[in-house]
């Protein structure tokens, strides 16, 4: 799998939804192995979308193509700021690897020093299902450089916010605070998502 994310400031909120959201009717067709895409608009007017294809040569093919370069320029201008791009060719799932019905995503980028952090997180999720039933999954993408983001897909942002409170094991808190320090979090309390 490959993973695009795209942000960019945006306070014309629901221009930019018209445009992100004709993009399934005037585009997906042609879009050869694009998988779906998770969005959404902070509180502090970002728009975050994490666009998933199944690879970077089928995501490239789809920039190249000369609609999707008509209809960039069309996202381009309803934003407040030029976009921002980040690649991954490594991307990893946990647990259900998130759901369309999602009530609140939380979107998490951040660096750490070394990249099997992040790995040996993802292999504690196996007891994430029992003590945080209001996690559905989610997605990892993680740069060579150790850059990564994370999307985390809950029920609803009350049960998120329940689920923060408790204490992990030793173990994962020290992976975490390895993995979040500097971290930055995106909240997307009204996500919307798109699939094939």
């Amino acid at each position: 799998m490959f993973i695009q994310v795209i942000q960019a400031p945006c306070t014309r909120r629901e221009d930019v939804r018209a445009v992100l959201d004709s993009w399934r009717s005037e585009l997906a067709d042609g879009a050869n192995g694009w998988l779906g895409g998770t969005f959404g608009i902070t509180d502090d007017d970002q728009l975050v979308a994490v666009v998933r294809f199944s690879s970077r040569e089928e995501a490239m093919a789809n920039s190249d193509r000369a609609e999707q370069g008509a209809w960039a320029e069309r996202l381009a201008a309803a934003l407040d700021g030029p976009p921002e791009f980040r690649d991954y060719d490594d991307v990893m799932t946990f647990l259900d690897g998130g759901s369309d019905d999602a009530g609140f995503v939380q979107v998490i980028q951040g660096r750490v020093e070394d990249p099997e952090v992040i790995r040996k997180l993802l292999e504690t999720t196996g007891e994430l299902r029992e003590a945080r039933p209001e996690i559905i999954g989610g997605t990892v993408g993680l740069a060579e450089d150790g850059t990564f983001t994370e999307t985390i897909a809950f029920t609803d942002e009350e049960s998120a916010r329940k689920g923060e409170q408790l204490e992990p094991p030793p173990e994962v808190r020290e992976l975490l605070g390895q993995a979040m320090v500097g971290a930055s979090f995106h909240d997307l309390r009204d996500p919307w998502f798109e699939s094939p």
